[in-house]
């Protein structure tokens, strides 16, 4: 018996080899439909989806922003259950601090503690811990215990919070704040028709473009007065933008909201096509409440702080707790520009795909017709002649 090729000798013949498909063309009114419609439906894809939705012929680049504002406004309670707070705000005391990045705070309601100094006072009865006593019961007050929500350190000793109420003396500032809740309605609700600037630059550093949002073409006398309407087709382009309208674009009450206060998000896109001209590159403007509104306890915005000063030698405070709304300004966006390399690679891949409609199709024609057994014979096996399938009389084959 003659000897059978060896290892190598098969190992050069499959290397050295080449298939070639065969290529049946079937006449069946059902299998040529679904090929037309898949083949359709990728071209669709591709004309529709990755060139015209997705632009699929540019090149895309991230966006580069700084952002600052300025806030103007005077607001003036007229109110007679205030006390000390009935007077004339402005911008000054009520952007705390004056300057922050990508963002800005301003105060609508507070509670204000004046004249603080060190020395000893009854603790506040809210502060979260027991503090209650009695001239003849201060064991709740341990001398030198401090409680991590309370306003200093404890002495021994009881004192007299109210006519009503007594709590552990305390050393520390005081006197200590004298009311747990902001004032209802808020002190500062006037603060809804004070106005934010918002400049905003730009840049897509992979296409050397820069823009800001206070655009070139404005006239002088249009920036002045101009107010931000997002149905408007001019002026929802406008930088100017009342606090008021920001909240009712959120579907927020300016009202509820200045009360406890609260965290708005301010979102700018910069969505550019820059194979248009320079001047389609525009700002889109929305408004977002960004914290939780269903939260049962330590609801809104609010902290604390002090401005400090000294009288005949003693070190003096005005402590501050401030309830209001903090703006946070966030930019986002892309540039695409016509490139041919995407180009390129998303019609080789569309070509590519393509493809998928034969495959589908041989598996019809292959595993689901009722002649799928001769379609395998002849997609598989190797013949010499044709007659065979021309004697079944439902084909015409070319094998190449």
């Amino acid at each position: 018996m003659a000897d059978g090729p060896s290892f190598c000798q098969r190992v050069v013949q499959v290397v050295f080899e080449y298939d070639t498909p065969r290529i049946v063309h079937i006449k069946n009114k059902k299998v040529g439909l679904i090929n037309r419609l898949i083949q359709l439906g990728i071209i669709g894809y591709i004309i529709g989806w990755v060139f015209v939705y997705k632009k699929g012929y540019q090149d895309f680049g991230d966006i580069v922003s700084s952002v600052s504002t300025k806030l103007k406004g005077v607001a003036y309670p007229n109110r007679t259950d205030i006390g000390d707070l009935n007077r004339v705000w402005d911008i000054a005391g009520l952007v705390v601090p004056p300057q922050q990045r990508d963002g800005f705070f301003i105060m609508t309601n507070m509670i204000i503690t004046p004249d603080q100094h060190q020395t000893t006072c009854a603790e506040a009865p809210w502060i979260g811990g027991n503090v209650s006593c009695t001239d003849t019961d201060t064991s709740n007050c341990p001398a030198g215990h401090v409680e991590l929500t309370g306003n200093g350190m404890f002495t021994g000793k009881c004192a007299n919070f109210s006519s009503e109420v007594q709590t552990c003396e305390i050393q520390g500032w005081c006197p200590v704040e004298q009311q747990d809740n902001p004032p209802s309605p808020a002190v500062l609700e006037d603060a809804k028709e004070f106005t934010i600037l918002l400049k905003n630059t730009i840049s897509f550093p992979l296409f050397n473009f820069t823009k800001r949002n206070i655009l070139d073409d404005y006239d002088p006398g249009y920036l002045k007065n101009c107010r931000f309407n997002n149905s408007d087709p001019v002026d929802k382009y406008c930088p100017i933008i009342r606090l008021d309208t920001m909240v009712k674009e959120a579907n927020q009450n300016f009202t509820a909201l200045a009360e406890q206060g609260g965290i708005m998000g301010i979102f700018i896109v910069w969505d550019c096509n820059l194979d248009l001209h320079y001047n389609h590159c525009l700002p889109h403007y929305s408004f977002r409440r960004i914290d939780r509104t269903d939260s049962h306890f330590s609801v809104g915005y609010n902290f604390r702080y002090a401005r400090y000063y000294r009288e005949n030698g003693t070190d003096y405070r005005t402590l501050i707790k401030a309830y209001g709304i903090r703006f946070d300004v966030v930019v986002s966006g892309k540039a695409g520009k016509f490139n041919i390399i995407p180009l390129t690679m998303n019609i080789g891949s569309g070509l590519a795909l393509l493809g998928v409609a034969t495959i589908l199709c041989d598996i019809v024609v292959l595993y689901l017709l009722k002649k799928r057994l001769f379609y395998q014979e002849k997609k598989y096996m190797m013949v010499d002649d044709d007659d065979d399938l021309r004697g079944y009389g439902l084909l015409d084959s070319t094998t190449k």
